[in-house]
Parts: C-alpha cells; structure tokens; sequence
C-alpha cells in the first residue's frame, strides 16, 4: 500500500486502504495518538493495513510488540489512562481472547471505577470473520463476546467509507471501542472515499437500502452478499437494508422504525447462532414490537460449530442464495 494521498480529496480505496488512510488522518491530527501491535511497524501490519505510518510517525508512535496479545492490551491500558490514544492492533480475532482480562476487568471498568476521574480512550483493531481460507484461529466472529461486557463498545464497518469516518470516531471516542475489520471485505472492493478527516457517528445504523416489505439487518462481510441479494429481488421484494454497524450499543430506534413500516425482519451474521447478536434483536422485536410483525422473525447464522477448514469452509459462509431463501420464506410465512 504505502501511497500517499491528497488531504481533503476523493479517493477510489479498500477497506483496508481506508483503515490505513483513517490511521494516517488521526495520527497527523492529534500527537497523542500512538499504536501499537505485532508486525505493524517495519511490515506494516499482517494485512499491511499500518503500512508506511511507521516510516512517516516514527517508532515511538508506531510500535512493534512482542507475540503477546495480553502485553498489548494491557500496554494500551496504561497508555489511555495516562494520556494518550493508543490503537493497538491484534493480528487475528482468534488471538484476541488473551486481551479480556484486561479489556474486562481494566479498560471497561476505569470510567466507572473512578467515578469519571479517568477514562480509557483506546481501540483495539482486529482483523475478523472467515472466508479467506485461513487456518485455525484466523477465522472467528466472536462479535457478541464483546457486545455483552458493559463499558465496551463494538463496532464493525462494512465498506472503506464507513471503515474510515467509525475508525476515526473510535479513535476520538473516551472510551475503549472493539474495532472489528471484515477480512474478507478488505480488498474485496473499491469505493470512493474523501479524506477529509469526517467522523462518522457511532451508535447508529446505516440504512443503504429503503424498503416497504421486509427489513433485512447485518453487518460486516455479510453486507455485500445482502447488497447483491436486494439488487437480484429488486422486482420480487421492496428490501430495506440496514446495516448494524455499531453492534453495541444497538441503534433500536432506527431498527425499529423500519419494522414497524415492514413488519417483516431477517437477521443475517456470520457468526454462530446460539448467543449471537441477531438474538438480542430477536428478543427485541418480540418484546416491543410484535403488534406490528406479520411474520416471526427469521435468523440466518453461521453454525455452533469451529469454522471449518478451508476445503469446508464454503459450507459454513452464507451464500446469496441462502439470504434469498429466507426473504421468500419470510414473506410466505404469517401469523
């Protein structure tokens, strides 16, 4: 990557281009943004998504770690109480469950511990979801681990305009975010984006399509077998796309504006089914707002299995047509 960009005009990027050039607007903006993590300096990351900022900011602002996932949490810790904003990069979502200790117990907590006298403006990046035919631990989607911690928020991009306005919100936000990047998006495509250093608003969705028949809610990677679905039953259905984008806290206002105009809800994640996100929306829309479902509502998830190798792993992502499958069983379906 390593290419250097016009400020404040329109470029055709990545994800992870975008990732880059948000990393780049923020670090020039405020010194007191730093990163850190393994191989994101001098490689420029595993996915070369920190690629040249070391070059340009220096070592003292773009560090390279140890192989030691719960240093750099708890590094990054220390960094955001002390002053700083530290984004701190774990190569794989599979490599993230040494950091709880210290996202639960520390980074959560220190607003609340200290009755508002620190807070923890950090991020910690990590790469997410299958699809790329990784081995083992390179594939997790354990989204909903982070969404049920109180103090943690969780947010997840789904397009290189929206991964550059919420990284740059994240970064500026008081409080530690869970930065989740699709893998599977990060060169999938080319969008245009303007960098104009414009933070997008967290705690909100994004609704990319309007609709009057059925509300279809995802996010990350699963966003582009959606798009593809809405367009393939543009003369079949009225699709209204919604994409979650802030998976904690829930935008349920917007979502529930949508359902009371459709009365039809599909939730597609790829993660696992049993304790996933799309529950909690579930468990929404049946305590709020099933006077104004026509049908129940219907999850499409990954299976509460280990993602499969990669010779399987086709059998475990969902395909458009399993998306499109359960539009049409959805709106055949009534009470």
């Amino acid at each position: 990557m390593n290419q250097q960009y016009d400020m404040a005009q329109e470029h055709e990027i990545t994800l992870v281009e975008a990732v880059n050039l948000a990393l780049h607007r923020a670090m020039l903006a405020d010194e007191s943004v730093v990163m850190l993590g393994e191989d994101i300096g001098k490689n420029g990351g595993v996915f070369r998504a920190t690629d040249g900022l070391q070059q340009e900011f220096g070592f003292a602002r773009v560090m390279d770690t140890p192989l030691a996932e719960t240093t750099i949490a708890g590094a990054a810790v220390g960094m955001s109480v002390a002053g700083l904003k530290p984004v701190a990069e774990i190569q794989f979502m599979g490599f993230i469950f040494a950091t709880l200790e210290h996202l639960v117990c520390h980074a959560a907590r220190m607003r609340n511990r200290t009755r508002g006298r620190l807070t923890c403006p950090m991020v910690l990046r990590a790469p997410f979801g299958g699809g790329i035919h990784a081995p083992e631990h390179h594939s997790e989607s354990t989204e909903a681990l982070f969404a049920h911690i109180p103090g943690l928020r969780v947010v997840i991009p789904s397009s290189p305009a929206r991964a550059y306005g919420l990284l740059l919100a994240a970064i500026n936000n008081p409080d530690p975010v869970i930065f989740l990047e699709p893998k599977r998006l990060y060169r999938a495509e080319k969008h245009d984006v303007i960098d104009n250093g414009e933070a997008l608003p967290l705690d909100t969705c994004f609704t990319l399509r309007e609709g009057q028949d059925v509300t279809l809610i995802s996010w990350g990677a699963c966003i582009k077998e959606c798009l593809a679905v809405c367009d393939a039953l543009a003369d079949e259905v009225s699709i209204e796309l919604i994409d979650l984008a802030t998976i904690k806290p829930i935008d349920f206002v917007t979502l529930e504006n949508s359902i009371k105009k459709t009365g039809r809800c599909v939730i597609v994640h790829e993660a696992a089914k049993t304790c996933g996100v799309g529950a909690e929306i579930a468990a929404y829309v049946a305590e709020h707002l099933m006077p104004y479902c026509k049908s129940p509502v219907k999850r499409l998830t990954g299976f509460d299995t280990v993602m499969p190798y990669f010779r399987n792993e086709q059998h475990y992502m969902i395909s458009e047509v399993d998306i499109a499958d359960a539009i049409r069983t959805t709106m055949a379906a009534s009470f």
